[in-house]
């Protein structure tokens, strides 16, 4: 139980990060999508903003739990592994939410795609840290 915890409050902090970098990433390299989240679409404010935050470890716990009964079905380098959970979760779960998200709310195409590819990036992290410290 101890390393379920410390792995995922560890795979936490770097999806955390890599929110951060992904954030300031696209506001560099696609100001145009960047734009798009000063909409009212998009509200931080209050506690919205904090739920925000702690959505790298709702993740982080949830993939701990998929990795732990599903392990045994990924083979290779713990790259690989990692790789491969991160699509598993795209196809399984980011994918299904973005078409979701595309057909009922106001934002565009390029959005939902980079936080499509981000899910991805978010799930092979999160996969290759299990599969490095949880072969």
């Amino acid at each position: 139980m101890k390393i379920f915890i410390t792995k995922s409050l560890l795979a936490g902090v770097l999806l955390l990060a890599l929110n951060f970098i992904g954030l300031y990433a696209t506001v560099y390299l696609f100001p145009s999508v960047a734009e798009q989240y000063y909409s009212p679409t998009f509200d931080m404010d209050g506690y919205k903003g904090y739920l925000f935050m702690l959505h790298p470890f709702v993740l982080s716990f949830a993939l701990a739990w998929f990795w732990q009964r599903s392990k045994q079905l990924f083979k290779g380098s713990f790259i690989v592994r990692g790789l491969e959970l991160g699509l598993v979760y795209g196809l399984v779960a980011v994918l299904p939410s973005m078409w979701m998200i595309l057909s009922a709310f106001d934002v565009t195409v390029a959005v939902v795609v980079t936080w499509l590819i981000h899910g991805i990036i978010q799930g092979s992290l999160v996969g290759m840290i299990y599969a490095k410290i949880n072969p």
